[in-house]
């Protein structure tokens, strides 16, 4: 049997090339793109049809129509994530033959549909005509070549300097910082008994951790190379990107704490206080609205084409609410606890009040989510709508979130979500809309218990990292629980588009594990200064609405010229980055911050 079809291959390919069938012409391929060419050997038509497998129960779409007796048809096809192909029959919708496959960039495949015994199926013979790149050459290079730098900059000066004098060591136990608003200044503390200013050292754990989600959301809104694992996932599941935002959140509640307490300490009052923070709030969401949204290859502003939620804006209210959480219920100093039952979680226990308005905002969200009616929805959807879920919702991306936020702001969102190319949706969503908010508000809420421990446990390094590694098990418990450590199939799927409950527990976890790292490395050991990070982490509200504003004109990007293959596109992610990066550190060796 295997004769025979080898011997029927070779006479398909003879009559193939004699007998004047179509010819296939290889068009240019670009990045994440495949060349499949089918030869139909088949005495009729037949239709291919394709699915992503990232696509949750997508329905099957067309991807070529191939003319029957030795004829050929060619199509470009993707290759970021495996692809599930089906041929069937033109006259009797028959499934012929069906595969799996991960196609490689630049690679062109041939597949030959051949005659079967059973008259109900075909045999799909696949081959290789081209070999593929190795796509993941220039991120190789890229991370090497990082490395070298990371060792010579950093590494290398870090070890000189300890060697040199024991000076160092007294920095490592140097404790009790106080913190501005951005922790972004260093204060100074008279000394029990004696008039002599002494100045603290800045938690530079903080600024680091800040200055590495920017730098990361630098290079993956300059694309991140091409690569689609530093892109917005499509809907459920993680990338790279999607671990930015929720770590700006978390910093944020952190620095709130840090920086109420010092401003308490020094009488500030809550009225003025909370000019500070309404202040600071309108002048993000200003920052968001109007000159975000603008750019000068846009033209004329237009109400068409605006969008009303968006990060800055997003920022500027968890702020705001994290703010005046800490005004309403913060307490002047640490009352002594020993004795007490509760008194290991007293940095729970006191601020109850606090803990009460979390959980009623998030059974809040988890009411509206599941329990809001939608018209022509089911109750509790949380999938992206389109041609997922075999096509039955198309219309309910998002669910009650989508829902809520096209009640309000009609089509003044965003109109390009993440699900739109794979899951064909037609409404617009936005990831940074109103019911998100909520979880937002929760994620940063636990950046700012990270924030308390610092003050409880201050001096005590051991009680710190303990706390956050207790904090970073419980979250990460409840995310695998919620989300079954699956994709899709869990109770509540990790989801950044939604901002679900799993989705602020997995990034809550993450976030106690970073900075419970750079606390140790950098606060506690002192074995790396932060750098370069500390500098955009230090302006960075500069660095953003500069990147954002300027950051697709030369000299930050350019008209890429090659675009068969990752290189000039990484290239230029990580040139736009290092130059932010420049400018971050040029304007720290002036001293120049930009404050809100």
């Amino acid at each position: 049997m295997e004769l025979v079809r080898l011997v029927s291959v070779t006479l398909a390919v003879i009559l193939t090339s004699s007998c004047g069938a179509q010819t296939v012409s290889a068009p240019t391929l670009k990045m994440d793109q495949a060349l499949l060419i089918f030869h139909n050997q088949l005495p009729h038509e037949v239709e291919v049809l394709y699915t992503s497998d990232y696509c949750y129960k997508c329905v099957y779409q067309h991807l070529v129509h191939v003319k029957a007796s030795y004829n050929n048809a060619s199509t470009v096809i993707s290759t970021k994530f495996t692809l599930t192909i089906q041929v069937e029959s033109s006259k009797r919708n028959v499934i012929l033959c069906r595969w799996s496959e991960t196609y490689e960039e630049g690679g062109h495949y041939s597949v030959r549909i051949l005659r079967s015994d059973n008259a109900n199926n075909a045999t799909c013979i696949h081959s290789v005509h081209r070999r593929p790149n190795n796509s993941y050459l220039p991120i190789l290079v890229a991370t090497l070549s990082l490395a070298i730098i990371a060792l010579l900059f950093v590494v290398a000066p870090c070890i000189y300097r300890k060697c040199q004098t024991s000076k160092f060591l007294k920095k490592i136990f140097c404790h009790s910082p106080k913190y501005s608003l951005d922790n972004a200044q260093t204060h100074a503390t008279q000394t029990e008994g004696s008039a002599t200013k002494v100045k603290h050292k800045r938690l530079r754990s903080l600024d680091a951790f800040r200055g590495f989600a920017l730098t990361v959301m630098v290079f993956v809104n300059y694309g991140g190379g091409g690569y689609w694992f530093f892109q917005h996932a499509p809907w459920n599941g993680l990338t790279v990107a999607d671990l930015v935002m929720p770590w700006f959140v978390f910093i944020i509640g952190t620095s709130v704490v840090l920086a109420f307490r010092s401003m308490q300490r020094r009488g500030v009052g809550r009225l003025q206080l909370l000019r500070k923070i309404t202040w600071r709030t309108a002048v993000l969401l200003t920052l968001g609205f109007c000159f975000l949204n603008y750019s000068p290859r846009d033209g004329p502003l237009s109400w068409s084409w605006l969008r009303i939620p968006g990060v800055l804006q997003r920022l500027g209210f968890t702020y705001f609410v994290l703010a005046l959480l800490q005004i309403l219920w913060e307490h002047k100093e640490n009352p002594p606890m020993t004795g007490q039952w509760w008194a290991p979680i007293e940095d729970v226990v006191l601020y109850w009040p606090q803990w009460l308005t979390i959980i009623l905002l998030e059974t809040l969200w988890l009411c509206i989510t599941f329990l809001l009616p939608i018209p022509n929805c089911p109750t509790g959807y949380l999938g992206a709508g389109g041609i997922g879920d075999y096509g039955l919702y198309p219309n309910c991306t998002g669910g009650s979130a989508g829902y809520i936020d096209r009640l309000i702001f009609g089509d003044n969102m965003y109109r390009y979500p993440t699900c739109k190319e794979m899951y064909r949706t037609t409404q617009p969503f936005d990831p940074e809309g109103i019911l998100g908010t909520i979880n937002s508000v929760v994620m940063g809420f636990l950046g700012m218990q990270a924030g308390k421990i610092i003050i409880f446990y201050k001096g005590k390094n051991v009680h710190i990292l303990c706390r956050f590694l207790v904090w970073a098990i419980i979250l990460g418990i409840s995310a695998a629980i919620l989300s079954k450590c699956t994709r899709e199939e869990g109770f509540i799927p990790v989801n950044k588009n939604l901002w679900s409950l799993s989705y602020v527990t997995s990034m809550g976890c993450l976030s106690f594990l970073l900075l419970a790292g750079m606390y140790f490395i950098m606060d506690v050991m002192g074995w790396w200064g932060g750098q370069p990070f500390v500098y955009p982490g230090m302006n960075s509200i500069l660095v953003y609405v500069g990147h954002s504003m300027l950051g697709f004109y030369f000299p930050f990007s350019w008209e890429m010229r090659f675009q068969q293959s990752h290189w000039e596109w990484l290239f230029q992610s990580l040139w736009g980055t290092a130059l932010w990066v420049m400018i971050a550190y040029l304007l720290y060796r002036k001293k120049i911050f930009l404050k809100i």
